[in-house]
């Protein structure tokens, strides 16, 4: 299963989802980072330094990094969505359909009502 680091803005109830599933995933809080307005090209670096792939809801600044410096562990940018489950779901099935995360910008958008 996949190692990811959510951001701040990253919804907690879809972290505990992808848990479930078997992911390993650390957040901004748990890692000592909130609250600290740390720039986007930090949580990317903090991201490389432990191995994981950053899970954020912030498209447009994670998709240019992704650009400017595409020796990652993985991008993973989301559409909000308020069904928790389902976003985990779409997530984890889109990480699983990788052959590795290395360099991967994967968007995972809400599902069309």
């Amino acid at each position: 299963m996949a190692r990811l680091y959510a951001d701040e803005q990253y919804p907690l109830p879809v972290v505990e989802f992808l848990r479930r599933f078997g992911h390993d995933v650390l957040t901004t809080q748990e890692a000592g980072k909130a609250g600290q307005k740390i720039p986007d090209e930090e949580v990317l670096t903090f991201a490389i330094a432990d191995d994981r792939a950053v899970l954020t809801v912030n498209r447009r600044d994670f998709v240019l990094l992704h650009t400017l410096q595409p020796n990652h562990y993985g991008i993973i940018v989301c559409s909000e969505d308020k069904n928790w489950e389902r976003q985990a779901k779409l997530i984890s099935d889109s990480i699983s359909a990788q052959e590795t995360l290395r360099g991967q910008l994967i968007r995972v958008k809400r599902p069309q009502q």
